[in-house]
């Protein structure tokens, strides 16, 4: 059966943790990323030791997990090798022989990265906020049906189409281009040998898998409201990171999927431009950002804070159907004499708004209507039983569980594996 964790809100909630946690069972034989690149970023702390996968699954600290980089990841091989080579140097036993990648990924190239950040100034003050690592011009390359694969790299045809690409990127962008083919194509002829043996058909072994009865867990790269379809466009990722991206990006079989958990932090977090409704500029943001640490993975930006959404969640639920929550982070919440819970946007006209919009102008003038709840002013963390949590932190689950329909079934209370209250 297939386990599918996604983030629910603008990403950073705290998928690596739940993710690591279920391994740490023995529960799942695969753990897959589906979607995305190296533009992911997953912390997973345990022992005293923090780790930090980016293109990577987080089922790699289980050394009895396979793990497979599924055909709608944009693969970068550089980010690839470094990473493997940190969580070897970490301790981690036989990474490189417990890590799977499609032959169907198409290749992320420092030419994208470069074409990324020229992107990204030539829309100013409207940049969306990349991590100029070159996703988006890798996908792009993708839906124009003239991006290079896995598979291409073993090709007579790889160095003609690259250089092609890179011609095409210098007509346009000039001597702004900071690139160099030559650099690009010598290190793929080392690459090329190096990732032969993690190369697999990923469709037949998704096949092989599921006909074999082995559990999967899919961890869920970025969230919802950074799908390119459903997200706050165009302030979004370039991929689909929601229910349907991990069934198209793994080829699985929808039928056996049993559980998709969003995670959900206690708060609301996001990186980069665009709205953010319920974002608190002032002291409560600042105390937010601090408490919780609230420092990018991948990029070491900082992150915009505010009171948790529950348009945001209610409108992720619809989308990805969610059987279950993991409420993240309700330790930083301990300090707040009063904690806000977004319900609604109303508008100049006075229209409440339950449900997220299309159009991104609406949001600029409106205003979010909030349901308060008397903080608890006490620590939960590392609190792994219910009955410990304080009764105003109980109250306060129990009305995001009623209004959006979702039981929440974990809880984290810090920053370890175990920090975890569990409600089956």
């Amino acid at each position: 059966m297939t386990t599918i964790i996604l983030g629910s809100q603008w990403g950073d909630e705290g998928k690596g943790k739940l993710t690591d946690y279920l391994l740490s069972t023995n529960a799942f034989d695969v753990c897959a990323r589906a979607a995305g690149g190296h533009n992911a970023g997953h912390s997973v702390r345990t022992g005293g030791q923090t780790y930090s996968f980016h293109l990577l699954p987080s089922g790699l600290m289980n050394p009895s997990t396979e793990n497979l980089i599924g055909s709608g990841v944009v693969f970068n091989a550089e980010a690839f090798f470094k990473e493997l080579s940190q969580l070897e140097a970490k301790g981690l036993p036989r990474v490189h022989e417990r890590i799977h990648v499609s032959s169907r990924c198409h290749v992320n190239l420092a030419l994208h990265a470069a074409v990324d950040g020229l992107s990204e100034a030539e829309l100013g003050v409207n940049q969306i906020g990349t991590t100029k690592r070159g996703i988006g011009p890798s996908y792009s390359q993708k839906a124009a049906r003239d991006g290079l694969r896995i598979v291409d790299v073993y090709s007579d045809s790889f160095e003609p189409r690259l250089r092609l690409l890179a011609e095409g990127y210098r007509k346009r962008y000039g001597e702004l281009l900071k690139y160099d083919v030559e650099e690009e194509l010598q290190r793929f002829k080392e690459y090329k040998e190096r990732l032969r043996p993690h190369i697999v058909d990923a469709v037949e072994y998704i096949r092989n898998v599921q006909e074999k009865g082995l559990s999967v867990l899919v961890e869920g790269s970025q969230a919802l409201m950074l799908d390119l379809d459903y997200g706050s466009y165009p302030f979004v990722t370039s991929s689909n990171c929601s229910t349907g991206g991990c069934i198209q990006g793994l080829a699985l079989n929808p039928f056996n999927i049993k559980n998709i958990i969003g995670v959900v932090k206690a708060y609301t977090t996001r990186v980069g431009g665009g709205p953010f409704p319920t974002e608190q500029l002032g002291d409560i943001g600042t105390m937010l950002q601090e408490i919780g640490g609230e420092i990018g993975v991948s990029t070491g930006r900082r992150r915009r804070c505010g009171w948790l959404d529950l348009v945001v969640l209610k409108y992720s639920t619809t989308v990805n159907h969610y059987t279950s929550f993991n409420l993240t982070k309700l330790d930083v919440l301990d300090t707040f004499p009063t904690i806000r819970v977004g319900v609604a946007y109303i508008t100049p006209s006075g229209e409440r708004l339950t449900s997220f919009p299309a159009d991104l102008s609406l949001l600029e003038n409106c205003e979010v209507e909030y349901v308060d709840f008397q903080g608890w002013q006490s620590s939960t963390k590392g609190v792994r039983q219910w009955n410990e949590l304080p009764p105003q932190a109980q109250k306060y689950i129990e009305y995001i569980e009623s209004a959006v329909g979702v039981k929440v079934a974990y809880v984290g209370t810090g920053q370890d594996r175990d920090d975890m209250i569990i409600q089956q």
